[in-house]
């Protein structure tokens, strides 16, 4: 059921009325694609990376992370990068086994303690 000017809700849009939907709906647009290509991104970077662990670490290093990152996704994902720096600076020759791999966690590890009980010596 159409009214007068064509709108089916009896509502006549002006021409500036009309430009302002146009450019919401435009930026909706532009701000959808643009998390898409960031998703995308961030995919295809994912891929990559375990495409290079892959060749780095050995099998059991490998489990160890993916069950790491069960419990702590943050972490192994900071790991991973860390770990692609170190080969690729020459610091660390892969492959990199669940041995040495359990090292630099354990390392990690005790850091962390030592910046948690320095933060809790501050408060006292």
């Amino acid at each position: 059921m159409e009214l007068e000017d064509g709108d089916p809700m009896g509502y006549d849009y002006s021409d500036e009325e009309l430009e302002e939907i146009k450019r919401r709906k435009m930026l909706e647009y532009q701000k959808m694609l643009e998390a898409k290509r960031l998703e995308e991104e961030r995919k295809r970077a994912e891929l990559e990376r375990a495409q290079i662990l892959r060749a780095l670490l050995t099998p059991e290093a490998r489990r160890r992370l993916t069950n790491l990152k069960l419990i702590r996704p943050e972490l192994v994902e900071n790991i991973e990068v860390q770990l692609i720096q170190l080969v690729q600076s020459g610091r660390l020759k892969p492959p990199i086994t669940d041995k040495v791999l359990k090292m630099i966690l354990a390392e990690i590890d005790r850091r962390s303690r030592r910046e948690i009980k320095i933060k809790f010596m501050g408060l006292k």
